[in-house]
């Protein structure tokens, strides 16, 4: 009985939002990804598909197809090399966060910079959506607007190269 009991205590303290799963499942889905994880205090939770290595079941989603993520990387690295040279994207503003980037505040509104836009630090340059939440991302510098290395509605990763200030 001492043995059932402890096993049914730690089901019992194990705490899963299965909710917040199956959002982060939906994103990957969305997006393309193949992986994202997030923190909360002392909670992680890490969702990938497509094999690597396992997870603890309860953080992961169920697996989806792999041929469904593999051309969205492929097709997005040619893109990013072909609007700046390499040597550009070292000092880029980079994204904090996975997720959605924007160019413009609102969907039919004007981007919030342009290519050759002057913009001082503090201004805001790109929205990253992440979990359902806006995240405006600021200018690290006063300068001009060099390349911006993303496209409106884009899935960005952690620390993607998203605008170059010269």
């Amino acid at each position: 009985m001492a043995d059932r009991k402890s096993t049914a205590g730690k089901k019992a303290g194990m705490n899963v939002d299965t909710a917040l799963v199956r959002e982060l499942a939906d994103m990957l889905s969305e997006t393309g990804l193949t992986e994202i994880e997030v923190e909360d205090g002392d909670r992680k939770v890490r969702v990938s598909r497509g094999g690597g290595v396992a997870a603890p079941a309860a953080m992961m989603a169920a697996p989806a197809p792999a041929p469904a993520a593999a051309p969205a990387p492929v097709a997005a690295a040619p893109v990013e090399a072909t609007e700046a040279p390499a040597a550009d994207h070292a000092d880029a503003l980079k994204s904090p966060m996975v997720g959605t980037a924007y160019l413009a505040p609102e969907p039919g509104a004007p981007d919030f910079v342009s290519v050759g836009d002057s913009v001082k630090e503090g201004d805001t340059l790109v929205i990253v959506e992440a979990m359902k939440v806006m995240n405006p991302i600021a200018a690290d510098k006063s300068g001009t607007v060099k390349a911006i290395l993303i496209e409106n509605a884009q899935p960005v990763e952690f620390d993607q190269p998203l605008v170059v200030i010269g």
